[in-house]
C-alpha cells in the first residue's frame, strides 16, 4: 500500500496498477489478492491516511496545551488535504458511490476534533457552544477548494481565523 501512497500523494492517478505492484515488488496476483479493484486501493490509503491524521489527536493533547493541540490538528488536517489532492477527483466518484469509508473517515475526523475540543474547553480556552461536527463541516468546506492557486496557504489562514473565534469569548484558565 505504501507504493500506492507514494503514487497517489504525487498526482500519480493514472498509474496501472502493475506499476503499483512493480514497485511495491509483489506480483499482480498478489495486488489482487488484496484489493479486488483500483478503487479498493484507493479507498485503503485513504483510510490509512485519516487513521494516521486522527492518530495524532491523542498525542497532540500529551505534548502541548490542549488548546494549541487542538490549532495544530486543524494544521494538520489541512496538510492531510494538501497530501491527498491528487486522489480527489476518483475520491470524489467514490464519495458518491456510498462507500463507508467515507463515513468512518467523517466519524473519526469528527471524533478526533470532539477530543481536542472537549479538552480546550475544560482548560476554558476555547468556547463551549460550538460544536465539533460545525468545525469539522468548516474545515471540509476549506478543502472543497483544494484546487484554487496558493490554496494551501490561504487554508491556514482560514484554520486561524476559525482557531481565533473558537478562542474569541473563552475565559482562559492557564
Amino acid at each position: 500500500m505504501a507504493a500506492a501512497r507514494e503514487a497517489f500523494t504525487e498526482g500519480e492517478m493514472d498509474i496501472r496498477i502493475e506499476e503499483i505492484a512493480r514497485r511495491a515488488g509483489v506480483g499482480v496476483g498478489t495486488f489482487y489478492r488484496h484489493f479486488e479493484t483500483r478503487e479498493a486501493l484507493i479507498e485503503a490509503v485513504y483510510g490509512q491516511r485519516v487513521d494516521d491524521l486522527c492518530g495524532t489527536a491523542a498525542h497532540l493533547l500529551d505534548t502541548l496545551a490542549p488548546d494549541e493541540a487542538l490549532h495544530e490538528f486543524l494544521r494538520r488536517f489541512i496538510r492531510h488535504a494538501a497530501a491527498s489532492r491528487g486522489m480527489a477527483v476518483t475520491l470524489g466518484t467514490i464519495m458518491t458511490s456510498g462507500s463507508p469509508v467515507f463515513a468512518r473517515a467523517r466519524s473519526q475526523m469528527v471524533d478526533a476534533i470532539a477530543s481536542l475540543m472537549t479538552a480546550a474547553a475544560a482548560t476554558r480556552s476555547i468556547r463551549e457552544d460550538i460544536a465539533p461536527e460545525t468545525v469539522f463541516r468548516t474545515m471540509g468546506g476549506v478543502c472543497a477548494s483544494h484546487g484554487q492557486p496558493e490554496w494551501e496557504a490561504g487554508a491556514h489562514a482560514v484554520v486561524d481565523l476559525l482557531f481565533d473565534g473558537l478562542r474569541y469569548g473563552a475565559t482562559h484558565s492557564r
